[in-house]
């Protein structure tokens, strides 16, 4: 077996599924269910673009108390519960292609989202794409996206046993996805139309609309 020690880590939600239309409602749901009347819905604007701190602001902003720990696994079942109620996701058009092909090539493959693990595996499972979780990094672990990234790169490394990496490149649709890969200094290929343009004025340089033409750009080892 080739040693692989070029990374490529992937955003799910946005750049792997078409999951983020209806998400905001399932997120909206799960909170009020567990009591948080007054939810600042602007969830981009918020410190951290995940699932996990959505819940920790929204939940210290309206009880004045810090979040318990434990009530990030009620939020997730809740989630699931929502989302199997909504319409089944689907694959962002020649993602399976793209991951088959990335499986088999020389890139190891680690998955980072904002998502919590047990609806970014549902979300993928019904979009029909493999994923194999011990290089899943989530929310769950880290509020902010930079700790779940840099979580990917060591389950990565522990999982392709491999000590260094020579190349790591990120793949997100968003711009928290850029700033992420810019804080901690890694290349990045955007994907989707919908923040494109603000992706291109904070510095992307490398953009694909979907999956049907996506390959790996040339780019500088770290």
């Amino acid at each position: 077996m080739i040693k692989k020690t070029k990374l490529i880590i992937l955003d799910i939600d946005g750049t792997l599924i078409d999951s983020v239309s209806g998400y905001h409602k399932v997120i909206i749901n799960a909170m009020t269910d567990l009591g948080i009347v007054e939810i600042d819905t602007n969830f981009n604007a918020l410190m951290h673009h995940t699932d996990s701190y959505a819940l920790k602001y929204n939940y210290e902003n309206f009880f004045n108390k810090e979040l318990p720990v434990a009530l990030l696994n009620d939020f997730e079942d809740l989630i699931v519960k929502y989302l199997q109620k909504q319409p089944k996701t689907i694959a962002i058009k020649g993602v399976a292609k793209v991951l088959n092909q990335l499986k088999n090539g020389e890139y190891a493959i680690a998955f980072a989202t904002g998502s919590l693990p047990e609806s970014a595996i549902l979300k993928m499972n019904e979009a029909g794409l493999e994923m194999d979780e011990k290089v899943l990094a989530t929310s769950k672990t880290s509020f902010s996206r930079e700790g779940f990234v840099l979580e990917a790169i060591e389950k990565a490394k522990s999982y392709y046993n491999v000590t260094e990496l020579e190349q790591i490149i990120s793949v997100g649709d968003g711009i928290w996805d850029l700033k992420t890969a810019q804080n901690l200094n890694l290349e990045f290929i955007g994907i989707g139309t919908k923040n494109k343009e603000l992706m291109q004025t904070n510095g992307m340089e490398h953009w694909f609309e979907d999956f049907t033409n996506f390959k790996i750009p040339v780019v500088k080892l770290n």
